[in-house]
């Protein structure tokens, strides 16, 4: 059974930020992956963390975290055109939203969100500048899998971006709250990816990179800093061993690009790649 991190409403997010936008800082404000949001500045401590940070086909600024950071039926499943749901730098609510949410899955009854489909995708603002580097990761891109199994969301033909990592011979690296973590993707449950690599409540929605093999791993020596392709984020922890899950990037990545092809007009996110920004 798993473990619901973060959950707000959002008619609770709305109520609660009327008026709350107005100030606005210089441009050039950095948004990051591991960066800690916010629905409500009068509710700092229902948080989610960003998991990636880029930009999508159609030139939108995006960012990526959880699905289940937002609970509303009303609003879930479907586009989000109007600017009614701001996003904000937990640690500097005073810049104004950085974002908007564009979209985010119903949990659709699980405690964590729709299995394979939990996440929500951002608009940012364009006064903040996307960045790749986080306190601990710099994502490079986003992995691909040629010839790996499909993600259960994809398309036929599959990307090479929409397939899975497969268990036992690779490594993720995950940013939250209580630093830098890897481990052993041990089991790939539609990808869904359990591994030793560790979170905790409202790190959701945080990021996951790749161990290309080869490269150095985070430790002391190198100031626990690691640099990757961006594999996934945060998604929970359940009572199983080992205990932490995260939502691989191959299934936000398929389901957005289906979920273009069928709307007419396209989504936010689709095609979204990781900025290259430092």
């Amino acid at each position: 059974m798993f473990k619901r991190l973060c959950t707000l409403l959002l008619s609770l997010a709305l109520l609660c930020t009327v008026g709350a936008g107005a100030a606005r800082a210089q441009p050039g404000k950095r948004v990051f992956n591991a960066m800690q949001i916010i629905f409500s500045p009068s509710l700092p401590d229902l948080f989610c963390t960003l998991g990636a940070v880029g930009g999508d086909k159609y030139g939108h600024k995006i960012a990526i975290t959880a699905g289940h950071c937002l609970d509303d039926p009303k609003y879930a499943d479907h586009e989000i055109h109007d600017d009614i749901a701001p996003v904000y730098d937990r640690a500097d609510t005073g810049f104004g939203p950085i974002g908007y949410v564009r979209y985010f899955k119903d949990p659709e009854g699980s405690q964590t969100g729709h299995v394979t489909k939990d996440y929500m995708v951002i608009e940012l603002v364009p006064q903040v500048t996307p960045s790749a580097q986080g306190p601990y990761l710099k994502q490079t891109g986003e992995v691909k899998v040629p010839g790996g199994t499909v993600s259960p969301n994809a398309l036929t033909p599959a990307l090479d971006n929409e397939r899975l990592l497969a268990t036992g011979s690779n490594e993720i690296i995950t940013s939250g709250q209580t630093g830098v973590w890897y481990g052993t993707v041990m089991d790939n449950a539609d990808g869904v990816y359990r591994s030793p690599a560790a979170n905790m409540r409202g790190d959701s929605g945080g990021p996951a990179i790749w161990h290309v093999p080869g490269t150095d791993l985070p430790s002391q020596a190198n100031n626990f800093q690691a640099s990757g392709p961006w594999a996934g984020i945060t998604k929970g922890i359940t009572l199983a061993l080992p205990p932490f899950l995260y939502t691989s990037s191959a299934n936000i990545l398929a389901d957005l690009r289906a979920r273009d092809t069928a709307t007419a007009g396209g989504v936010f996110g689709a095609g979204f790649e990781v900025t290259a920004n430092p």
